[in-house]
């Protein structure tokens, strides 16, 4: 473990760098997420036709995924993380302003797709970092991408109170965030990655050999990593896509109002992301993701149980915080596999976990069409419980620490 004292002025800047970049990822969907009620509604849109519609976003993660590697290995994680985030920001506003339902779902693939390079780019980024200070700091960047979200949000929430049409609204934090991330550049690691020890993440070509080279044991895992992830996934879906959405129709919440299940879910998220690498580095992974999905299944299954504004958000709340760690721990768990080199299993995970986010809109939304979307909702205690079922996968107390 290298010593704070020791550690390199390029290193403390690019720590700073690294999280600006998971601070704007984090701000530019949070702000269009408590517009989706008014958006759907101007579009006339039912819970089904909603759920197909913002599963774009994840379809276009799914598709462009693989291709952060390429990316990555030709321009630098940094500098793909900073581009991709400009496309993202495109994608969200062609979505803000979409005439129809069609356009609203082609700016979100574009945006989903963008986002999920710049994902990838800004985790092998983190991971490097973390490397040159040999203990965890992942939790604390992705702690930065929950104050981001908080962040957007608020602001949110703010243009909604004053009644600030969308499209002005989405343009700001276009501006303002793209802004951010250009600066986080200058802060970042110089250097391609390809140039470091080990890549930071791997092509389809790459990812296919190591599967092949790989025990069943291993394959296992990994499986096991993506189905924590997913429940993470699942568990942050709920709050993106429909904590706004069920405040406001299901509970009769102001719409300003409204947007604080989003936010305390994000909110919680960030403490937890705050709390999880001391708690890593002092319980491990395994420990930390239990106690976590007890946590995420326990408040938010009693807010469905006994449902109310205040409790709601309170549930939302708690199933922010226990599933805060869950994608950070299975990324660096994915990451420090035996026998797959460094970028293999990231990218892997990375990858498949927006399955999660692909599958849930579109269940969710069935399911309230059909019995309500507070039954929808369920799919947040059952993904905390599997991350409990599956957090045996994860690293021990011994082996917290990613070298």
């Amino acid at each position: 473990m290298t010593s704070s004292a020791t550690l390199a002025p390029s290193l403390r800047r690019a720590r700073i760098g690294v999280a600006l970049l998971f601070l704007t990822n984090g701000a530019l969907l949070a702000n269009i997420l408590p517009r989706y009620p008014e958006i759907k509604a101007s579009l006339n849109l039912d819970a089904a036709a909603y759920g197909l519609a913002i599963a774009a976003f994840p379809a276009g993660a799914i598709i462009a995924g693989l291709a952060a590697a390429t990316f990555v290995r030709r321009f630098g994680s940094a500098k793909v993380a900073v581009g991709a985030t400009l496309v993202t920001a495109i994608g969200i506003l062609i979505a803000g302003f979409a005439p129809s339902v069609l356009l609203f779902a082609l700016g979100l693939l574009i945006g989903g797709a963008a986002d999920s390079i710049t994902d990838v780019a800004q985790n092998a980024h983190a991971l490097r970092v973390q490397r040159g200070y040999g203990r965890s700091i992942i939790n604390s960047c992705h702690a930065t991408w929950s104050l981001g979200a908080v962040l957007g949000g608020s602001m949110a929430a703010g243009a909604i109170a004053i009644g600030l049409p969308v499209g002005i609204h989405l343009i700001i934090s276009a501006v303002l965030f793209s802004t951010i991330s250009f600066l986080a550049l200058r802060l970042c690691l110089p250097g391609l990655d390809r140039e470091t020890d080990e890549d930071a993440v791997a092509d389809g070509a790459e990812i296919g050999g190591a599967l092949q080279r790989i025990g069943i044991r291993t394959v296992i895992i990994i499986i096991v990593l993506v189905l924590i992830s997913i429940a993470g996934a699942l568990i942050e879906d709920a709050g993106m896509s429909w904590a706004t959405l069920y405040l406001a129709t299901s509970l009769e919440t102001p719409a300003a109002l409204a947007a604080f299940g989003y936010i305390a879910l994000v909110g919680a998220h960030f403490i937890g992301r705050l709390a999880g690498d001391p708690l890593t580095d002092r319980f491990g992974q395994r420990t930390v993701a239990i106690a976590g999905g007890l946590i995420a299944a326990i408040g938010m299954g009693l807010a469905l149980a006994y449902p109310s504004i205040p409790g709601t958000i309170l549930g939302f709340a708690a199933a922010g915080y226990g599933a805060a760690t869950l994608i950070p721990a299975a990324m660096n768990a994915a990451d420090d596999l035996p026998g797959l080199r460094h970028g293999s299993g990231l990218t892997i995970v990375s990858w498949l976990l927006r399955l999660g986010f692909l599958l849930s809109p579109p269940i969710v939304g069935l399911v309230a069409e059909n019995a309500g979307l507070r039954v929808g909702l369920l799919v947040v205690p059952i993904a905390g419980v599997v991350a409990v079922l599956c957090a045996w996968a994860l690293q021990g107390r011994s082996k917290a620490v990613a070298q």
